[in-house]
């Protein structure tokens, strides 16, 4: 079953400010390989957030709100949650529903996770030969210890010739139906085994068509504030592809200054974005030299949140529970700042069909204004600075040695899910 979204059109839900007159754009379009991406903005994977229902919701308010900028019809680019290379070989249920696309989605972007080159090739062709994507971004950032200790995500550039090899292996897939192949990383493992310059260097010259630095190493997670210092760094060593920056993005205003502290071709948004699809209506604007924003009332959040869990359900072939269970987690960050009742709340992060949902959104006060700066900065977890976990003695070298390779080799076996 196919749910059919009966509620307005993003651009009629959202109050903006008043633009000023046009300006000249902040930045030119976004150049991946043969993709022009209007609007120089990246939708960052999440797993379990960047589902096809989150990114159409993105898509829709990066697309429609944006005539107060001047940039109608700009769009960016959305990628889709971490794929394991391994899974989508398998074609397991969920990895295939895990790479689907709105028929209207381009282009259609998928985030490839591997520690086996041969892997990585064997995925790379699935996407390429059988049409399933027009962009493949390699993950090389993921600082999750079920990832790291495996060798993979923020681990993996450590080792430059497994790097090397995983980076060359997807583009030359990619080459043969001229999908191209972009990389995203941290500065590195942590501030004693940085990588990202040597790792900027490895996939410019393998042929990546850019490359995405989050500014935090695997041991912040996502603790304490992005080095966007390093950033401008990668720029000054990257030259030939285009560098965007990722880390503490939380308004338009923070992609700006990105771009004008480091130079970056463009920017990644992560969390910035959960609960506030219409971050992408602001950025967009933005970049367009605009200042026109996004101040939605409670009434008109609460019509996202409605219209995202219905997507949801449209994502779970029309299964209410699964979906309702899966917008729970977004209802803290949709409320922010907002007043609303603990009872409320609770109820709302146990809601079990759209009916409950309706009822309990009619029991808030919708006229309730932006709460402005309470809703603003930081949402999502941000962790404490940690230990990485790793693969015994792999921080002895930066070379791969025999028993690290047969290790590699067996995690990408044991590297379970989407």
């Amino acid at each position: 079953m196919h749910v059919t979204a009966t509620l307005p059109a993003p651009n009629t839900t959202p109050t903006a400010a008043a633009p000023t007159a046009a300006a000249a754009p902040v930045l030119p379009p976004l150049q991946i390989g043969p993709l022009t991406i209007e609007s120089p903005v990246v939708l960052a994977p999440m797993a379990g957030i960047t589902n096809r229902a989150f990114r159409r919701l993105c898509r829709e308010y990066g697309t429609e709100g944006l005539a107060a900028g001047g940039a109608s019809g700009a769009k960016s680019l959305y990628v889709s949650e971490m794929i394991t290379s391994r899974a989508l070989v398998e074609r397991t249920p969920e990895t295939m529903r895990l790479i689907e696309h709105d028929p209207d989605e381009q282009p259609r972007s998928v985030q490839l996770y591997s520690v086996d080159p041969a892997t990585t090739a064997a995925a790379a062709r699935i996407l390429v030969q059988e049409d399933r994507a027009d962009h493949i971004d390699m993950n090389f950032g993921c600082p999750v210890p079920k990832v790291t200790r495996k060798g993979g995500g923020s681990a993996l550039p450590w080792k430059r010739d497994l790097f090397r090899a995983i980076v060359r292996a997807a583009v030359t897939e990619g080459a043969k139906r001229d999908v191209p192949v972009t990389v995203k990383m941290r500065i590195g493992i942590d501030d004693d085994h940085l990588t990202y310059l040597d790792a900027g260097r490895i996939a410019e010259a393998e042929g990546a068509a850019a490359v995405a630095l989050h500014a935090r190493t695997a041991a912040q997670a996502y603790s304490g504030q992005a080095r966007w210092e390093a950033i401008t760094r990668l720029k000054e060593t990257v030259t030939s592809i285009p560098v965007l920056g990722n880390g503490d993005i939380w308004s338009a205003e923070d992609a700006i200054a990105m771009v004008a502290q480091t130079g970056a071709d463009g920017v990644v948004v992560g969390r910035g974005c959960l609960g506030r699809p219409w971050l992408f209506t602001d950025l967009a604007a933005a970049f367009a030299g605009s200042n026109a924003r996004v101040q939605p009332t409670l009434g008109e959040v609460t019509v996202t949140l409605r219209r995202h869990a219905e997507y949801l359900t449209d994502f779970y072939d029309g299964d209410e529970l699964r979906a309702c269970r899966d917008i729970r987690k977004h209802i803290a960050w949709y409320l922010k700042g907002f007043r609303a009742g603990s009872s409320v709340r609770n109820q709302l992060a146990l809601v079990n069909s759209l009916t409950d949902l309706d009822g309990l959104i009619a029991t808030l006060d919708l006229t309730a204004p932006w709460p402005g700066e309470a809703a603003e900065g930081p949402r999502g977890r941000a962790g404490s600075p940690r230990v990485v976990a790793l693969p015994d003695g792999w921080l002895d070298s930066p070379e791969l040695s025999e028993t690290q390779r047969r290790q590699v080799a067996e995690a990408e076996l044991s590297v379970s899910g989407g």
